[in-house]
């Protein structure tokens, strides 16, 4: 869903684009762009500038080599000639004979260095440039001291455009990176104005809001994906506890109805008959302080609370104290309960508690599988399983065996809590041991991994 910028405006009061983490890491980001830029163009620079010194020094030496040369094969005429005739865009030639100067300049500085060192000096002119800056030294030859200079001003105004355009770079550099940078911190915050709009429904109770995922996979969209997870299961965390609340309601409606029932009418109970009304009163108020004692048992567990008393337990042992303890119930049943047992494993645990986990699915297999059922507890290393050929658990509802209260008998035919899976998983997970709801073709089957 698209923001207008008044929606911005609005769910952004007091964040503003360059109060942003974008804003200060475009910040940083213009600074080392400036910084890396204005280095390479600082190196630029000496570089520039020490061609520039050595090609003219290469240019120095050739015509300091060239008028040597010509004074000693020519004569002092045809020397004057040559100096006379030199292009003044290759080099500046001055040369003192008897009488006067002959050459480019009508003077010769003072204190002119021998090549190769070399110094600059100025020349007025009258063109419409007055001055100019040339650089050079003196040479001597066999008719005397020579002086060969170059213009340099040229090579100054190509150094100072080369200074002004890296300049201008540089500010084009840092305009356009906070420009893109104040932009880009606007298209961030603007996802993160949505996100605060979406968390504010979800604050108000809408717990069905998720925020939005885009293509680009980027690190809001792996948050808002995190994010919805965590809201996947907070709204399956309510659900469960307003099913938990409808199933106390419903398991404690019946018991509690019997109680007003049964107090109204002890009154006009006769004599013989109020022991068997008291009776029947404190059964139902027993039923109902079991499921709370359960329920608070379980939170324990879960929550880590209850202490184990733990000690080295032979699951080969504990198969076998199940068997014995449950193979009279399965008899009453008209049920055949078998005990198979594999390779011997000890586990480290607390022995009341983990029987009591095992023996309610045991207790549960004899109770739901029904009459002439066939059930067998077996063990081998880390696994026990206990299957049976009954009726079984439908697909969809294995895993809702587990929360607390949930109970697959509508009627409540049988009694119970509704909290013996819930509880056997606790303290299956206490024992770091898996629980698992197969399907036995026909039946249920029950396998425990330690």
């Amino acid at each position: 869903m698209k923001l207008s910028e008044g929606q911005v405006i609005a769910y952004a009061k007091g964040i503003k684009p360059y109060q942003s983490s974008a804003w200060r890491i475009t910040i940083i980001f213009s600074a080392l762009v400036t910084l890396i830029i204005g280095t390479l163009l600082l190196g630029m620079y000496r570089q520039l500038i020490n061609e520039q010194e050595y090609q003219l020094d290469l240019h120095l030496d050739a015509e300091k080599t060239r008028y040597q040369q010509m004074a000693l094969t020519l004569d002092r005429r045809s020397f004057a000639t040559q100096v006379r005739s030199a292009d003044p865009k290759v080099a500046l030639i001055v040369w003192r004979n008897s009488f006067d100067l002959i050459g480019s300049l009508s003077m010769i500085p003072k204190d002119m260095p021998m090549l190769p060192a070399k110094r600059e000096f100025p020349v007025f002119t009258g063109g419409p440039d007055k001055i100019h800056i040339l650089t050079g030294g003196m040479v001597m030859t066999r008719y005397g001291p020579v002086l060969i200079a170059t213009r340099v001003d040229q090579l100054g105004t190509l150094i100072d455009k080369f200074t002004n355009a890296a300049i201008t770079a540089l500010m084009l550099t840092v305009v356009l990176t906070l420009a893109l940078g104040y932009l880009f911190s606007k298209a961030i915050l603007r996802r993160l104005v949505q996100y605060n709009r979406l968390s504010e429904q979800i604050e108000q109770g809408q717990y069905s809001t998720r925020l939005p995922v885009s293509w680009r996979q980027d690190e809001f969209d792996m948050l808002a994906q995190q994010f919805n997870r965590v809201l996947d299961t907070l709204e399956k965390n309510l659900a469960a506890v307003r099913g938990v609340t409808d199933n106390i309601a419903h398991d404690l409606r019946t018991p509690l109805s019997h109680l007003r029932i049964g107090l109204e009418q002890l009154p006009d109970k006769p004599q013989e008959e109020l022991a068997e009304g008291c009776a029947i009163i404190t059964e139902e108020l027993d039923h109902c302080l079991a499921t709370f004692d359960a329920m608070l048992s379980l939170t324990r567990i879960e929550e880590g609370q209850q202490t184990l008393e733990l000690q080295s337990l032979s699951l080969q042992n504990i198969s076998r104290d199940l068997f014995e303890m449950a193979e009279a119930m399965a008899e009453f049943n008209g049920q055949s309960l078998k005990l198979m047992t594999g390779e011997e494993f000890k586990v480290s645990g607390d022995k009341y508690l983990l029987f009591q986990a095992l023996f309610n699915l045991v207790d549960n297999a004899i109770k739901y599988s029904g009459e002439g059922a066939e059930i067998v507890i077996s063990q081998n290393r880390n696994v026990i399983s206990i299957q049976d050929n009954g009726p079984g658990i439908p697909v969809g509802s294995r895993d809702k065996v587990f929360e607390r209260l949930v109970r697959l008998d509508p009627s409540r035919h049988h009694k119970g809590t509704g909290l013996g899976l819930s509880m056997v998983k606790a303290i299956l997970s206490r024992h770091n041991a898996k629980i698992a709801l197969m399907d036995n073709q026909p039946g249920l089957k029950v396998l425990i991994t330690f």
